[in-house]
């Protein structure tokens, strides 16, 4: 009696089935009933990449999630190259671009880093660049406890009183990073799921990036990228070897509450990871820091041909099962018709 959905069923059939092979008598009330009187099963946890973004959400307020947004350290970068413009026009200096690298018709240079295999030393050039940018250009100085250099402290030397005041140099950075990446033997596309990370932190955390916890940032997102990128993970304990003076309860707990400011987001989808390695291209252009160009040497124009005829191969496999299932006026080239016979 109280079971409102056989009542909507015919008897002896299951609503699974009659749903998909016959239309039921009453459909929409089916539908209500079943809906609400479907037993609780308990949250589901939904994967991190089949989430949605809220309409409410704005795309341009998550760059790190978001392929069309605009990375914020280029658009924070920008300011700085307009003036550097403006300062070379106005003192008739040159640019620098003619200490590049040009192709001629007997020399070709090609640059031996790709999206799929950057340069480690050019990108963690570009990443502690970004990095400067955003710390030089920052909006404020929120941060939060957890990442305070003064009261964290990452070696036992006194940390200045002016530490919060004084802009890390653009070196200075590309030292500590290349220190962790070294020692840990982490990979270039570590250091762009960093870069990305770390934009993504200051956005959902809003906070900023200022002298006071640049280090401590810096330092949970490359503990998490070497995490989720490379198979073999550093553990935190590694961390403090190279950083002798940090307990690991001290890297356990960056790296938890790094975390939760995250809202456990840890995805980066290959469009987005696409996007940061080519505006870092472009803002490697932007600063004059080219990345190493080679001469086509005759071994590496073997290697470029082998894999254009792979390539090559594939599309032809493509397009002959296309040609099996429609033909056009563009393709009429490789029919074949018989010969008509005239009686």
């Amino acid at each position: 009696m109280g079971n409102t959905v056989s009542c909507c069923v015919s008897p002896g059939g299951s609503p699974k089935v009659s749903r998909a092979r016959r239309k039921p008598e009453r459909p929409d009330v089916y539908q209500v009933e079943a809906e609400l009187n479907e037993p609780d099963s308990g949250p589901s946890l939904q994967h991190i990449s089949d989430r949605e973004v809220p309409d409410d959400l704005a795309p341009e307020s998550n760059p790190s999630d978001h392929p069309r947004a605009s990375t914020i350290f280029l658009s924070k970068s920008q300011t700085d190259v307009r003036d550097k413009r403006k300062s070379n026009h106005i003192n008739h200096v040159s640019p620098g671009q003619l200490s590049k690298k040009y192709s001629s018709c007997s020399t070709i240079f090609l640059d031996d880093s790709t999206v799929s295999q950057p340069n480690l030393k050019s990108t963690i050039k570009c990443v502690t660049l970004a990095i400067y940018y955003h710390i030089k250009n920052r909006d404020s100085d929120r941060s939060l406890d957890i990442f305070d250099e003064k009261l964290h402290p990452l070696s036992r030397e006194e940390v200045p009183e002016d530490y919060c005041r004084s802009d890390p140099e653009h070196k200075h950075i590309y030292r500590f990073v290349r220190t962790l990446f070294s020692a840990a033997q982490l990979t270039a596309e570590c250091a762009i799921v960093t870069l990305v990370y770390l934009e993504r932190l200051l956005t959902y955390a809003e906070i900023d990036i200022c002298p006071s916890n640049w280090k401590r940032i810096v330092l949970g997102a490359i503990l998490l990228a070497s995490k989720v990128w490379d198979d073999q993970a550093v553990w935190n304990v590694d961390y403090c070897q190279i950083l002798k003076d940090i307990t690991v309860e001290d890297m356990n707990e960056m790296e938890r509450q790094f975390l939760e400011l995250l809202q456990f987001n840890i995805n980066v989808p290959a469009s987005v990871y696409a996007k940061y390695y080519f505006d870092l291209r472009s803002l490697a252009d932007d600063n004059h820091m080219n990345f190493p160009l080679e001469s086509l040497s005759k071994e590496r124009a073997q290697k470029l041909e082998a894999i254009s005829r792979l390539c090559e191969d594939k599309y032809k496999d493509l397009s002959k099962v296309a040609m099996r299932r429609s033909l056009s006026a563009d393709n009429l080239l490789g029919i074949r018709h018989s010969n008509a016979v005239l009686s």
